[in-house]
């Protein structure tokens, strides 16, 4: 009998409240989308065929009837599209199929149709109209261009308004709807500058908006629900806990919250985001010592003929906006719960391994990250630390898990930290790191986000306090993304005014999307041909140039005696520095170098030299470098680098040895990869799970910028002529030229390859000497530039051409 009940209480049975109910109407909606545009499509072509028919039989056509019919979904495909085309709407009717597949997503994903409401409203108001104008303007059209709908409508207007009244009336309420839309200034606007801010307002409202993307940010509303449905106490092995939550474990089997850390939730802030530092007030002493030359630009000039208020180095782009944070996917379906169960069986199984060392503990709290756990343990009287951090590999054992690592002690708590890795992890959205309050509070100079703490809690440092950043670890752990985080925390915190970008991509790809910013945040060489640096040559020039824009700013520090950047600009704003003495705002600048392995392999000290000037120098005037690669090896990560470069990011590495390499310790050889990451800086070191950003979410972010009116000419840096042998060349005379060279270069050409040491064996010359003759010879375009310990390849190889070349030079001596 007991048997018979439970069969029946486990029989399922049907409920509308079923979770697959929706999902089933969203298919229909989609299918009826689908249907609907076949038959409307076909109705175009055939309706003059099926008309007599349709209008003749009517329903009776579905019953019983030997009528042939064209359209390509039979009777009742004939019988719809005549219906909406002919006593509706006519090609609005289209717009039905658009409004089917709206409603049919929203279902699918589980959305609340109310969220559609508003743009539901909107698209019937647009079908109305249009029925309206298409029937006024094919009036005596055969085909139902308005529909009856729209015909009725029309012929009313026309008898109460007559022809032109109707007109106007639509000319009207046109207009009135593309101001509304695009919102654009009427007065005061070029044409070019017109259009720009046309098609910024565009991508704002449309293209941009959530509803294109299917995504939209979760309302406040949304965030209380999901609060209130969460139970407070639940049976052990059942209740989810979100990430960042804070648990004391008991070391017996019973489980419980603590209350003295709560889930926080998430704040989804707005997109538009408040700049950093501005100046203050200035005082009439102040003014007193300004200068009447003013800043220069012609806004300020226009707006501020006195020179009584500060100077706002955003004028020149006073439209500028800074990007949406629609642009950005929140991935909120893909965020996961971490289940209580998971926590308890680690939390048995760390205290069953060290039991079984005889090591005893007192105490042991979790915190749940995004993707690792951390479980601190408090140790029983008596126990060495040393102990604990050698069961390093029996602990990722008995836990089955890769990545386990021990942190003995926790520094500035009397703690030993055990992390292991999430089996579910969550996903950090850049979205949802630049839309914390932590971002966008943010009174930093150059402030980025990298990602979420172990503690889940929004980690933001600001790169003019670091002062350079070094990112290391193996190919595909998320160095590139990183660099994106970093860029797209600038992009979304900074004025154009306020940072220039040098942008280093020896792979050629990476960072190449972000060239369409050349008039807004790129800074490069005069004569380049691609704001983004990818050429070696060009990777040395721009390197040195930064060394003589460095050597300039400490100049113009010293002029404005001032010992750094922030009070530089302090001054400049405050209009206590004269612009026609050289005086000028100074934006940061922040080079990024993407593959920093590859430079010092074609190049060597040629890079190495200029960077460690920079990093040991360029800090107080604003220039901040970022430098990452893939092959942390002492040779490319030298004493130099590390000694300046006190802020490292580690990935995944595969050893130990280079985990010390970057960190000067282990701990990158245990990470899971796909953005974890240890950051040391400041003596401290901090595990960090990396903000996931996608390509197309940075396109969209760069198109955005782009879209705006930028500045007339790039931010161009000194020029650096360098060692070209082109203007070498230019500049070399016949009667400069070594008494030998003519020799030297036939006997480089006749062996078909040149070095140094040929020349000095054969001809019997010292080797200074000889080195001499190479380098003129370069300089002259006979061999080409030096290649490490290879000879030297050579440009002429033929003996008769060599002889009409030095003809022809000795001619013009």
């Amino acid at each position: 009998m007991s048997v018979a009940k439970n069969k029946k209480k486990n029989k399922p049975s049907f409920s509308f409240k079923d979770e697959r109910i929706p999902g089933l109407w969203g298919l229909f909606f989609l299918f009826l989308a689908f249907y609907c545009f076949l038959a409307f499509a076909s109705y175009l072509f055939t309706w003059q065929d099926d008309q007599d028919a349709v209008l003749k039989f009517s329903v009776g056509l579905l019953l019983d009837s030997d009528a042939e019919i064209a359209n390509i979904l039979g009777r009742l495909g004939a019988i719809t599209s005549n219906f909406f085309f002919y006593f509706l709407f006519g090609l609005p009717s289209f717009a039905l199929c658009y409004v089917f597949f709206l409603i049919g997503r929203q279902l699918i994903i589980k959305r609340p149709l109310s969220r559609l409401s508003e743009k539901m409203f909107s698209l019937m108001i647009q079908v109305l109209f249009f029925s309206i104008l298409l029937a006024f303007l094919f009036q005596g059209f055969s085909f139902p261009m308005g529909g009856g709908f729209g015909t009725i409508v029309s012929d009313w207007l026309v008898r109460f308004l007559g022809q032109l009244g109707t007109f106007l009336l639509f000319l009207f309420i046109g207009v009135s709807r593309f101001l509304w839309y695009l919102n654009p200034p009427l007065v005061g606007q070029p044409l070019p500058d017109l259009m720009r801010q046309i098609r910024l307002n565009l991508f704002k409202r449309e293209k941009f908006s959530e509803d294109a993307f299917g995504l939209g940010e979760m309302k406040d509303k949304d965030l209380v629900e999901i609060t209130a449905a969460m139970p407070i106490v639940s049976e052990p092995f059942a209740e989810p806990v979100l990430p960042g939550t804070q648990l004391a474990l008991e070391v017996g089997r019973d489980l419980f919250l603590d209350p003295v850390v709560q889930p926080k939730k998430m704040d989804q802030g707005t997109a538009f985001l408040e700049l950093e530092n501005q100046p203050a007030a200035v005082t009439p002493e102040t003014l007193k010592e300004s200068f009447i030359a003013g800043a220069g630009l012609s806004e300020a000039i226009g707006e501020n003929m006195d020179h009584t208020e500060p100077y706002d180095p955003t004028l020149d782009l006073s439209s500028f906006e800074q990007p949406i944070l629609q642009l950005l996917y929140d991935y909120a379906e893909q965020q996961v719960e971490i289940d209580r169960e998971e926590l308890e069986t680690h939390k048995d199984q760390i205290i069953e391994t060290l039991l079984h060392y005889k090591i005893e503990i007192t105490k042991i709290r979790a915190t749940v990250g995004p993707t690792v756990t951390l479980y601190e343990i408090i140790p029983a009287p008596g126990v060495r630390i040393s102990k604990i951090k050698n069961l390093e590999d029996d602990i990722a054992l008995s836990l089955s898990a890769l990545g386990i690592r021990i942190i003995a002690p926790i520094p500035g708590k009397g703690t030993i930290g055990i992390e292991v890795p999430n089996k579910k992890k969550q996903m950090v959205s850049m979205k949802e790191v630049l839309a914390s309050d932590k971002f966008k509070r943010a009174k930093m100079d150059l402030p980025i986000a990298l990602g979420k703490t172990i503690s889940n809690e929004v980690f933001v440092v600001d790169l003019a306090k670091m002062p350079h950043l070094l990112m290391a670890g193996a190919t595909g752990q998320g160095k590139s993304v990183g660099i994106n985080s970093i860029l797209m925390s600038l992009l979304y915190k900074k004025h154009p005014s306020q940072v220039k970008l040098v942008l280093i991509d020896p792979k050629k790809v990476e960072l190449f999307p972000y060239s369409q910013l050349e008039h807004h945040f790129l800074a490069f060489l005069p004569n380049q041909d691609e704001p983004i640096i990818t050429d070696t040559a060009k990777v040395i020039y721009t390197l040195n140039s930064l060394c003589i824009e460095m050597d300039n700013r400490y100049d113009l520090l010293k002029k404005a005696s001032v010992r750094n950047i922030r009070e530089y600009n302090e001054k400049f704003v405050q209009r206590k520095l004269n612009p026609l003495k050289g005086h000028r705002f100074l934006p940061f600048i922040v080079l990024v170098i993407d593959e920093f392995a590859d430079l010092i392999m074609t190049a060597g000290k040629e890079v190495e030299i200029p960077i460690g000037r920079l990093a040991q120098l360029a800090r107080a005037v604003g220039i901040h470098l970022i430098i990452a690669t893939q092959r942390p090896s002492v040779n490319i990560i030298t004493g130099v680098i590390k000694a300046n470069f006190p802020a490292r990011i580690a990935y995944k590495v595969t050893s130990k040895i280079d985990s010390r390499t970057i960190l000067d310790t282990g701990g990158a050889e245990q990470l899971i990869g796909r953005g974890d990451m240890l950051l040391s800086v400041g003596g401290e070191m901090v595990r960090l799970q990396g903000a996931f950003i996608d390509t197309p979410e940075v396109e969209k972010v760069i198109e955005f910028i782009s879209a705006q009116q930028g500045y007339p000419e790039p931010y161009f840096l000194p020029e650096f002529q360098g060692d070209d042998p082109e203007n070498a060349r230019a500049d070399l005379k016949y009667t400069d030229l070594d008494d030998m060279l003519e020799d030297a270069a036939r006997l480089i050409v006749s062996n078909k390859q040149g070095s140094t040491s040929m020349i000095q064996r054969r001809l019997r010359l010292g080797y200074n000497r000889a080195g001499r003759i190479m380098d003129q010879l370069q300089s002259l375009g006979i061999v080409g530039a030096a290649d490490g310990s290879k000879p030297r390849e050579v440009l002429i190889y033929d003996e008769q051409e060599l002889e009409r070349y030095l003809a022809d030079l000795r001619s013009k001596k």
